[in-house]
């Protein structure tokens, strides 16, 4: 005897998936600043602490002025020969810009990153004579 198929699809339910212990919410971690950031930052502090303007200072470099306006603003990602055109006409160092771009960046990320305390264990090591 041949027993008929239904045209039907048969339908098994799935169980419903078991939920998930919430995770705890901590606060994202901050973003560290970006390094022309930091550079433009530098150089548009240095160009205004000397009251010039971008066309004086991009002039003196002869660096386009929207390019340069990119870079302080930190739009740009200027070459190593730009920076320097620029520290230049700003009456600086290319290292000197670095080094202030470096200690703006420890600035501002000492103040989040807090040094990590290992625990403190005695010293259990085998001591020879001989």
């Amino acid at each position: 005897m041949s027993n008929p198929v239904s045209e039907e699809a048969r339908v098994i339910p799935l169980r419903p998936a078991p939920a998930r212990p919430a995770a705890p919410e901590t606060a994202p971690a901050p973003k560290e600043p970006l390094w022309r950031d930091l550079v433009g930052e530098v150089l548009r502090r240095e160009r205004q602490a000397q009251q010039r303007t971008l066309k004086d200072v991009a002039d003196a470099a002869r660096i386009s002025l929207p390019y340069l306006s990119e870079v302080e603003r930190g739009r740009k990602e200027a070459s190593s020969e730009v920076l320097a055109a620029a520290a230049h006409a700003l009456g600086l160092g290319l290292g000197d810009v670095l080094s202030l771009a470096q200690d703006e960046l420890t600035r501002r990320t000492a103040v989040r990153r807090s040094p990590v305390a290992l625990p403190h264990r005695p010293y259990r090591g085998l001591s020879l004579a001989a």
